[in-house]
């Protein structure tokens, strides 16, 4: 579930979502409803950290980077890729062999 449009402090590069993640999730994808890729997981709130600021414990504050500037990086590095309408809604098992097709490991060394 997307909560916000942007991330800490409004940063727009950010998308703030709800959806649990776990050490290891950083870079995959955050897929839509039809299975296409809307981001990618970057991180999550500091849980410790937001607790001590402000009393209170938050609970699945993640964010991930938009599409648009993974987008911008894949055409400056010369890399293809495809674009999709999100108009077929996906069961979980059907977007799981969805995204088995297109999740790489993408490596960048500069």
């Amino acid at each position: 579930m997307i909560n916000a449009l942007s991330g800490l402090g409004n940063d727009t590069r950010f998308i703030q979502m709800s959806a649990a993640i776990q050490p290891g999730n950083s870079g995959g994808p955050l897929l839509d409803q039809s299975g296409n890729v809307v981001g990618i997981v970057t991180s999550k709130m500091d849980a410790v950290k937001m607790a001590q600021h402000t009393g209170d414990i938050p609970q699945n504050i993640n964010f991930a980077v938009k599409t648009l500037l993974v987008r911008d990086m894949l055409e400056i590095n010369e890399v293809d890729y495809k674009t999709a309408p999100s108009d077929k809604e996906m069961v979980a098992v059907e977007m799981f062999e969805h995204a088995k097709k297109f999740t790489v490991l993408i490596e960048c060394l500069r």
